[in-house]
């Protein structure tokens, strides 16, 4: 079966939320404070979320990404994956994490059948990535990504959201570890999800990464793969990883867009800058696998034609990354 919006895209990946609550403090993704930490009742239960997922494949989706906050700080993940794992016709299950606590679960989520690793990784030097994340430790992120190639996933793919005059000096060590890692990296521009006086001052442009890149390597390009997310992927000639930018502000890649997400609190969402949202605890509470499969059917069926980021502003409420699950 295959999921098809009103303008043709082929819908065939989720991304799941378990949680909104993070152990870092990143200052794009979250105030130095926290969040307002929510009740458990108001948290969908992993029987909810499971149902959701089951639906949802039902329905055509081939890929679940799991997210938060910070997926690996919620209790009984791993028993969670291993029974989305094996749902017929799930074809690809992946987890972002930032990998404070990866070096102690990969060897569990691999064997709970999770394919493949994302990490979010903004820095590699220990300060910055301290400021960045408001106190976090670069070494146990380190040590995470040796861990999870241990535990026999691929090199992990990196997230990096490239902010000038805080990380963008370290776009050249970032590409040399597509070679002597073999980690595919992901440059991210930065996106406002809060309206900040001035954060233009913090975007670069995809493609003035690619140049810094281009002015030291030759760069070719790669054909993703049919789960491939929004980004324009490379290789440096022999490198075993790749490097792909994701250019949510300077060039839209919204007429591509084969994704929906779910919140932890059951928010639905066709696009992550759209105030446009549906509550699916009407089909969880009690479940209601019909009526859950209609509200998904409708998510899809109004998802945007694209979302209206651009260096000169943007519309949408403000809201933390964290709580709607990046």
């Amino acid at each position: 079966m295959q999921l098809t919006d009103s303008i043709g895209r082929n819908i065939n990946y989720l991304r799941l939320s378990v949680t909104d609550r993070c152990n870092m403090r990143c200052f794009y993704c979250m105030p130095k404070e926290g969040i307002v930490k929510r009740g458990h009742e108001a948290v969908l239960t992993y029987e909810e979320l499971q149902l959701i997922a089951e639906t949802a494949v039902e329905l055509g989706i081939e890929k679940i990404r799991i997210t938060g906050g910070e997926p690996l700080v919620r209790v009984g993940l791993t028993a969670f994956l291993e029974k989305l794992a094996v749902i017929p016709g799930l074809r690809h299950l992946a987890l972002t994490t930032n990998g404070l606590k990866l070096a102690e679960m990969a060897a569990g989520l691999y064997r709970a059948g999770v394919q493949r690793l994302n990490v979010s990784l903004d820095s590699l030097k220990p300060q910055t990535f301290s400021e960045i994340t408001r106190g976090g430790d670069l070494g146990r992120v380190l040590a995470g990504l040796d861990a999870a190639e241990q535990a026999g996933f691929p090199p992990p793919k990196i997230n990096c959201v490239i902010m000038r005059g805080v990380n963008d000096e370290e776009i050249l060590d970032f590409a040399e570890m597509s070679r002597s890692r073999g980690n595919s990296i992901r440059f991210i521009e930065y996106m406002p999800a809060v309206k900040e006086e001035g954060w233009q001052r913090y975007c670069i442009s995809g493609e003035e990464i690619l140049q810094r890149i281009e002015a030291i390597h030759s760069l070719e390009p790669v054909d993703k793969g049919p789960f491939a997310g929004p980004s324009r992927d490379f290789r440096i000639p022999g490198a075993r990883g790749s490097i792909g930018i994701i250019t949510a502000v300077s060039g839209h890649f919204c007429s591509e867009c084969n994704r929906i997400r779910v919140t932890s609190t059951g928010q639905a969402k066709g696009c992550l800058f759209s105030d446009e949202k549906t509550d699916l605890l009407p089909w969880l509470r009690p479940p209601d696998r019909q009526g859950l499969a209609a509200a998904l059917r409708h998510i899809v069926s109004g998802k945007p034609e694209r979302h209206e980021i651009s260096q000169d502003g943007y519309s949408h409420t403000n809201f933390t990354m964290s709580q709607v699950g990046g």
